[in-house]
C-alpha cells in the first residue's frame, strides 16, 4: 500500500478533492436529522410536517388502485410523457380553480413533488452568486436547493401579514445599487412554512407590482393553500401577473406525499425550459404515481376529503394554541388560520438550537428556527412547532414537556445570569447517518 493510498484511506471521504464546488455546500437539514428521534414512540414529535393520513379511505384506495393496475397497468408501469400525464394535467386546473386560478393544462408540468419544481427553476435561472430573495424565515428544503446552486439568499422581513413590501423594495434597491443580479423572489404566501403567516390581500398586488417593476420572477410555492381552517382561500399571485409567476402546487398535503406528485404552472417559454430540464434529470415523473392521483381525482370525493383534513388540522391547531396558553405564556406565537405550523418566539436568553438536545432528552422534539435561515444565520430565538401529525392529547403532553425544559433553562439563567451556558454532555441530536 502506497503512502498516498494510506493518506487517502484515512480520510473520512477519500473523494473529497474530486467533488464539484457546489457539492461542498450540501448538508443534512435540521429537520431530517430529527427524524430518527421523532420516530421513537416515547417522543412526542412537534417537529416534522408530515400530513396525517389516517382519515384517508385506504381500503377503497387499495381496491381502486388494483382496478387501475388491471386496466391501465401496461401504461402506468411504463415510461411516460416528460411534461406529465395529459389526463392529470387536464384535472389539475379543477384543483386550482378552488383558489380562483384559471390554468391551461398546456402550461402545467408534472414534477416529482413541488420540491423538484423548485430545483428545476433554480437550475434554469441561478448562476453562482446570483441573488434569490425569500421571506425570512423560509422553507428549509428550498434553502438546501438554493445552496446547491450557490445562490446568495437574501431574506426579507415578515410580520403577521406576510412579507413586508417596503422591506422588499428597500432590499431590491440596495442590491441594485451594489450591482447584484436578482433572479427570483421565492415565497410561500399561504399558511407559511415555518411562520404560519398568510400574505394579506392588500399586500399581494403591491408585492407583484414591485417584482414586475424590477423584472424579478416570482416563484409562488403553495402546498397549503387549500388547507385554510374555515375553507378560506386567497388571491394567487399567479392570477395577478400570469407572465411574472411560476406557480407550484402539490398533492402531498391535500392527498398523500408518498406518491411524490407535484406540478408547476409557468409561462410557456419557461415551461418548455422546465420540461427539458426535468427530462434531463429524471426522464419522466412517476407514471404509476400520476395514474394513481388521476384515479383519485376521478373516482373519489376529494373535495370532501380536503374539508375533512381542514377540520382535523383545525382541531389540532386549537389543541396546540390551548396548550401554549396553558403552559408557555412566557413565549410568543402566531395563531395560524390554516396549514401545519406555529412559529414560537422564545424568551430573551434562550437559544432554540442549544435547547433542542435537552428537549429530546425530555421526550419532545421541535425544529429550531435556525433551520429556516441560510447557514443558521438567524432564528435562534424561535422554534417551529407542527400540529399536523400528533393527536390532540399528544400535542398537549408535548407542549407540557417542552415548557418544563424552557422553565428550567430560564431558572438557570435567573440563577447564573444571561451568559450561562447549559452543559449538554452525553446528549446530542442525531447525526445525519442515524436517519
Amino acid at each position: 500500500m502506497t503512502d498516498e493510498h494510506s493518506v487517502k484511506g484515512n480520510r473520512l471521504d477519500p473523494w473529497l478533492d474530486n467533488y464539484a464546488t457546489r457539492a461542498h455546500g450540501l448538508r443534512a437539514s435540521e429537520t431530517r436529522s430529527l427524524f430518527a428521534v421523532a420516530s421513537r414512540p416515547e417522543v412526542v414529535s412537534l417537529a416534522g410536517g408530515m400530513p396525517n393520513l389516517k382519515d384517508l379511505p385506504l381500503d377503497r384506495l387499495a381496491e381502486s388502485t388494483a382496478r387501475m393496475i388491471r386496466k391501465d397497468g401496461g401504461r402506468a408501469l411504463q415510461y411516460g410523457n416528460g411534461q406529465g400525464l395529459p389526463r392529470l394535467r387536464e384535472q389539475i386546473p379543477d384543483v386550482m380553480a378552488l383558489e380562483g386560478i384559471d390554468a391551461d393544462p398546456e402550461d402545467i408540468i408534472i414534477t416529482t413533488g413541488s420540491q423538484q419544481a423548485v430545483d428545476i427553476v433554480a437550475e434554469l435561472f441561478i448562476d453562482p452568486g446570483d441573488v434569490i430573495l425569500a421571506e425570512g424565515p423560509t422553507y428549509v428544503g428550498s434553502l438546501s436547493i438554493f445552496a446547491t446552486y450557490q445562490a446568495d439568499v437574501q431574506q426579507i422581513e415578515m410580520d403577521a401579514d406576510g412579507v413586508i413590501p417596503d422591506a422588499l423594495e428597500e432590499a431590491i434597491l440596495r442590491l441594485e445599487r451594489e450591482g447584484r443580479r436578482i433572479k427570483l423572489f421565492y415565497c410561500l404566501p399561504n399558511f407559511h412554512n415555518p411562520a404560519g403567516a398568510t400574505l394579506s390581500e392588500e399586500r399581494r398586488r403591491t408585492v407583484v407590482d414591485i417584482c414586475h417593476r424590477h423584472h424579478i420572477l416570482i416563484v409562488e410555492d403553495n402546498p397549503y393553500g387549500l388547507l385554510g381552517f374555515d375553507g378560506q382561500t386567497y388571491t394567487a399571485l399567479k392570477t395577478l401577473a400570469p407572465d411574472d409567476v411560476v406557480y407550484l402546487g402539490s398533492f402531498s398535503k391535500i392527498f398523500a406525499p408518498g406518491y411524490r406528485v407535484g406540478w408547476a404552472v409557468a409561462p410557456p417559454a419557461v415551461r418548455e425550459k422546465m420540461k427539458l430540464a426535468s427530462e434531463a434529470a429524471i426522464l419522466c415523473p412517476s407514471s404509476v404515481g400520476q395514474y394513481s392521483i388521476s384515479m383519485y381525482l376521478e373516482g373519489f370525493d376529494w373535495k370532501h376529503q380536503i374539508e375533512e383534513f381542514r377540520g382535523m388540522y383545525h382541531d389540532r391547531c386549537d389543541a396546540m394554541i390551548s396548550a401554549l396558553n396553558e403552559y408557555m405564556s412566557m413565549c410568543t406565537w402566531n395563531v395560524p388560520s390554516g396549514g401545519f405550523y406555529v412559529w414560537v418566539g422564545l424568551p430573551d436568553g434562550l437559544d432554540a438550537k442549544d435547547m433542542l438536545p435537552r428537549a429530546v432528552t425530555n421526550l419532545v422534539a421541535y425544529v429550531s428556527g435556525t433551520a429556516f435561515y441560510p447557514g443558521g444565520s438567524a432564528g435562534h430565538d424561535h422554534m417551529r412547532l407542527s400540529f399536523c401529525y400528533p393527536e390532540p392529547v399528544e400535542i398537549h403532553e408535548g407542549i407540557r414537556r417542552l415548557s418544563d425544559v424552557i422553565t428550567h433553562d430560564l431558572e438557570l439563567i435567573d440563577l447564573f445570569g444571561p451568559s450561562y451556558s447549559r452543559p449538554t454532555e452525553g446528549v446530542s441530536t442525531p447525526a445525519p447517518d442515524q436517519i
